[in-house]
């Protein structure tokens, strides 16, 4: 589908050098009601030009610029007229354009430093002259660009910011967008507003307007085939197709076997019942078993999953008519930890970013209203449209289900007995109060045996992992902390209710490292 229709609200580009915080970046622009649009490193110029942005913003990178494989970007950007701020690799690549000097150093962990402002720069306007920064010492400027200045050092003497206030082109080696730079926001709120000139007109109410907009003028007389989940990404876009385009979508919820304990009833009721949807149910959960049979690795799980899944709703549109357009609750977590291009490494493939449907998303047939918004932010989007509190702060389930929450094969038998201690855990946190506070948590069967004790006799069986965590928005999490007696509860509850198994252990790792799925 085409880029939305945000024309009517400034926009602030972010090029995307492989850096942890990018999102971050579009985020914090986000909150301040100006548009944010992350593109890779190579976007095409002509195409930077169309989407006529106040200011581009160029991120970091884990790479050093003079690495042979180093992301470049054209000259030709730096020739637009528009207002730049590079930060951390951006900063260097700034530097290295306009023929300054830097230096190869061995790469540093991040640290807290203290920088010193040293020349008036609007991009520190009423910031103090020490200030705390988040910086990582890797490749050092040992000479800045001709009708460059310095702006800021820190406490060994490095250059750690400078400028050309002519051509309005900034660099900072330190990373504003992280909330250990103490006056970072202040920081690129001046870059925004002050440099940029951007206004502050966008809102998640005006993404509905505009989405709608682009949707109507997209579809035209077609129809759309949007396969539901039960989750929130793909109900809030439900619930957006129905507003622009009503009777002309049709919603397929595939029952892969794969569900939480009695989700498929009540996703139906949900979607009948309260929001009228024009549903297919299809039960296919012995087809997407027999698929699976013997499979253990969990990319291969992803791609079989995501495959039958295209089948099936190919099937489906053959059955009721031509569809034109195959519709996705996408959301930007899943585009970035799918990319498999430029300098983002694929962290885990998405069911809805296998080559099959990427194939289909090139050709232009497939719309993803929601696949440059975070899950706050779809989350704003499904109440501004009214829809369930319970349906739209349902925590986030995977495409692949149960699947890919089974470690190893998955069974019949393995499936059943991870349904009911992940209904149990839920049961748990909703009555102690803290479903809605987590940003996800859920239970993983672990193909490993261990000697237990019950009835005085000897067991020998499977292990359930508990895994609980806060957040934002995905791309970063924390493993969270649960109250004694509730993990206490709930394990004996698991390993006396539920057949299969004889040990509960909890895991206590964040993001990154660790992602928050297991597979």
């Amino acid at each position: 589908m085409t880029k939305q229709n945000i024309s009517a609200s400034d926009k602030i580009l972010v090029l995307d050098f492989g850096s942890q915080y990018t999102q971050l970046i579009a985020r914090k622009i986000r909150e301040q009601k100006v548009y944010a649009e992350i593109v890779p490193f190579n976007y095409p110029v002509n195409l930077i030009k169309a989407l006529n942005p106040k200011g581009i913003i160029l991120s970091g990178g884990s790479s050093s610029v003079y690495e042979g494989k180093a992301p470049k970007i054209s000259s030709e950007i730096f020739n637009l007229g528009i207002p730049i701020l590079g930060i951390c690799y951006g900063f260097y690549t700034i530097v290295k354009n306009f023929n300054g000097k830097i230096n190869r150093m061995p790469q540093q962990g991040y640290n807290i430093e203290n920088i010193s402002i040293t020349s008036q720069s609007a991009l520190f306007k009423g910031l103090k002259k020490k200030e705390k920064a988040w910086i990582s010492h890797g490749d050092k400027v040992i000479k800045i660009p001709t009708d460059f200045t310095i702006t800021a050092s820190c406490e060994n003497n490095a250059i750690v910011a400078v400028s050309n206030e002519n051509k309005l082109i900034y660099g900072v080696q330190f990373h504003p967008e992280v909330h250990h730079t103490e006056n970072g926001l202040k920081l690129l709120k001046n870059f925004v507003f002050n440099i940029c000139k951007a206004k502050p007109t966008w809102s998640i109410k005006s993404f509905i307007d505009s989405s709608v907009e682009s949707i109507r003028k997209e579809v035209g007389d077609g129809a759309v085939l949007l396969g539901l989940s039960g989750g929130v990404d793909s109900s809030v876009v439900a619930a957006l197709l129905q507003r622009a385009i009503g009777d002309k979508l049709y919603c397929v919820f595939v029952n892969t076997g794969f569900l939480r304990k009695n989700e498929a009833e009540s996703v139906i009721d949900t979607y009948k019942c309260n929001m009228k949807l024009n549903l297919i149910y299809v039960d296919a959960s012995k087809r997407f078993l027999k698929k699976l049979k013997g499979v253990t690795d969990p990319e291969k799980k992803r791609n079989i999953i995501g495959k039958e899944f295209i089948k099936i709703f190919m099937e489906e549109a053959n059955k009721i008519g031509r569809f034109n357009f195959l519709a996705q609750g996408t959301i930007y977590p899943d585009v970035i930890e799918s990319a498999s291009q430029g300098v983002v490494q694929t962290i885990k493939s998405h069911h809805n970013r296998i080559s099959e449907v990427m194939k289909l998303i090139r050709s232009g047939s497939v719309i993803e209203p929601l696949k440059e918004l975070f899950k706050d932010e779809v989350r704003q989007l499904g109440l501004l449209m009214g829809m369930q509190e319970k349906l739209i702060y349902r925590q986030p389930f995977p495409g692949p289900g149960l699947a890919i929450r089974i470690i190893g094969e998955v069974t019949p038998q393995r499936i059943a007995i991870l349904q009911e201690a992940d209904d149990i855990l839920l049961s748990e946190l909703r009555l102690a109060g803290l479903y809605k506070k987590l940003w996800q948590v859920f239970a993983v069967y672990l193909p490993i045996k261990s000697v237990g004790v019950m009835n005085n006799k000897r067991t020998y069986e499977n292990v359930i992992a508990i895994r609980a965590v806060t957040s934002v928005d995905a791309m970063t999490a924390d493993w969270a902390y649960l109250p004694e007696n509730l993990l206490r509860k709930i394990s004996n509850r698991i390993i006396n209710e539920v057949d299969g198994i004889n040990r509960v252990v909890l895991d206590i790792s964040s993001k990154p490292p660790a992602t928050i799925e297991w597979e």
